[in-house]
């Protein structure tokens, strides 16, 4: 058996403990911020209190370059009210959508920072577009923490583990706590389809590997998204469904599909797909861990903007 399926038998058998012993399940809230169509979550373990953050966002209004901490502040009440200690600030990847909202999280309420350790390819990347200089480390020691596939944590009493699920980008991470899976930007909801694959390190095929990856794990695990536009002819956001729902009716990756299908499907689509709207601060913010680029002389940030280099 390789690693790779050591790893997705060992988040299946978790899964399985999960689903047979209600103390091996999660309680999960997610806050939905329609100005960015992101879910974050709090995963908490009900015989401890202990929780994990996952895919914070930090209110950033582009027009102005002001930042404010809205969205953050409602996970705060949250967290504060239910008395939860967090001890992990997860991000699945690097987002291209939204800044993230972790060293604010932090300070106010502890946990370590995490991502998947190929952050370091995309900071590489970046490093170079944005010109960041020596100064900017591309190691990853911006963050506390880079998990490996298959490496296992814990929440409170509550198995964890990482999957690598590259294709959006190389770093994405599945991460799989008790019965649920929070799946970054893999897959979105069944009447929607799958994430883009042509950021800079981005692969429609991979993409497909590691969406295959996660529906080979039982039927019943709940995922979790990270996103969601509300496909049309549905009223009502939506982040939650199943594996099972997800091979029976995703549109651009239910069973039958084959990968040549989806890399061409894929590959045409994201053609047409304008750039995101924040992509420029959020991936210039969120390679350092979510914290804003040094100050200059006057005390003040600043982000770049390269021309006609995308």
């Amino acid at each position: 058996m390789t690693t790779t399926d050591q790893a997705l038998a060992a988040a299946a058998a978790q899964i399985e403990r999960a689903r047979a012993d209600t103390a091996r399940r999660p309680t999960i809230a997610g806050f939905f911020d329609e100005a960015t169509n992101t879910i974050s979550y709090v995963v908490h373990d009900p015989a401890t209190d202990e929780a994990a953050i996952i895919d914070s966002v930090l209110d950033y209004a582009p027009n102005s370059g002001r930042t404010s901490y809205g969205s953050a502040d409602l996970i705060v009440e949250y967290v504060q009210k239910h008395d939860l200690k967090v001890t992990w600030l997860i991000e699945t990847h690097a987002h291209a959508d939204h800044i993230s909202a972790a060293p604010y999280l932090q300070e106010k309420l502890g946990g370590k920072l995490a991502i998947g350790k190929d952050i370091v390819r995309v900071q590489d990347v970046f490093g170079k577009l944005f010109n960041a200089g020596t100064e900017f480390q591309r190691d990853g020691s911006q963050f506390d923490h880079l998990f490996t596939d298959g490496e296992t944590f814990k929440v409170g009493e509550m198995e964890g583990i990482a999957l690598h699920v590259p294709g959006h980008t190389p770093a994405d991470m599945a991460f799989i706590i008790g019965d649920a899976a929070f799946v970054g930007d893999t897959i979105f909801m069944p009447d929607f389809g799958t994430a883009r694959a042509d950021f800079p390190g981005g692969d429609a095929r991979q993409l497909f590997q590691s969406i295959r990856r996660l529906l080979s794990l039982p039927d019943d695990t709940r995922l979790f998204l990270c996103h969601d536009y509300k496909a049309p002819g549905r009223d009502e956001y939506a982040w939650e469904t199943t594996v099972k729902q997800q091979r029976e009716e995703n549109v651009h990756v239910k069973d039958g599909v084959t990968e040549d299908e989806f890399v061409e499907m894929r590959t045409t689509r994201d053609k047409t797909l304008d750039m995101p709207t924040l992509i420029m601060p959020s991936v210039q913010v969120n390679i350092r861990g979510g914290r804003l680029p040094d100050p200059e002389a006057n005390g003040v940030s600043y982000i770049k903007i390269p021309i006609n280099a995308v």
